[in-house]
């Protein structure tokens, strides 16, 4: 599509101008990111598609990369399951609760927005490596240490043997997951179904069970 046409498509669709100005700016920012890459695409044509003016968009964020890492942290929060996980009470309920943060975690990073953002991550690396290290911040560190504070609590509730959360955290995270992550982003595999992921995530509860149940 030429130039002109692409901006008067994105023009088209972009975010609704009732929306907060810092809202408007960051749904913009990933758009035109997205679609033209970190690099290529501009604040002005930021702008245009947020339908705000460079001044607000400055007041907003000094740079493109402030946009982007705010809009990782921001989206890092709408699809993440709870955090706050209660207390297992039973070997059932610490099953349960595993196997629906493990599928809901699978579900949030394989959304092909998150997948997106990981790619811009990954590709901006060496330029910006803030933007990565706020993905792995917003993601993976806050899902690490949920996990890890829930795990605690069912060893503090006999459930689990007393051992290092961390450690539990990494070991059911290593079997959730596998290679599933990177062959997506690699394009070597397809996004696992939902039925999938529901059997990883069982699976890989079910192996942490078995290895530090009491």
């Amino acid at each position: 599509m030429p130039r002109k046409s692409k901006i008067a498509a994105d023009r088209r669709r972009s975010p609704a101008p009732d929306r907060p100005v810092r809202e408007r700016i960051l749904a913009a920012a990933f758009t035109a990111f997205r679609d033209r890459g970190f690099s290529e695409a501009t604040t002005s044509e930021i702008a245009t598609l947020a339908k705000a003016s460079k001044r607000e968009l400055y007041a907003c964020f000094e740079n493109k990369q402030d946009m982007l890492i705010a809009g990782i942290a921001e989206r890092a929060k709408r699809i993440r399951p709870p955090l706050d996980l209660p207390a297992p009470r039973s070997r059932e309920a610490l099953l349960g609760t595993l196997t629906a943060f493990g599928a809901a975690t699978l579900r949030g990073v394989c959304e092909p927005g998150v997948l997106a953002v990981y790619r811009l991550a990954i590709g901006e690396s060496e330029r910006s490596p803030k933007i990565a290290k706020a993905l792995d911040t917003a993601g993976r560190e806050a899902y690490r240490a949920a996990l890890a504070a829930f795990l605690a609590k069912a060893a503090a509730n006999g459930l689990l043997a007393h051992h290092d959360p961390a450690a539990m955290a990494d070991f059911f995270r290593a079997l959730l997951w596998g290679d599933v992550l990177i062959r997506v982003l690699l394009g070597v595999a397809d996004v696992p179904s939902i039925n999938e992921m529901e059997r990883r995530a069982g699976e890989a509860s079910r192996a942490l069970l078995a290895a530090f149940g009491t």
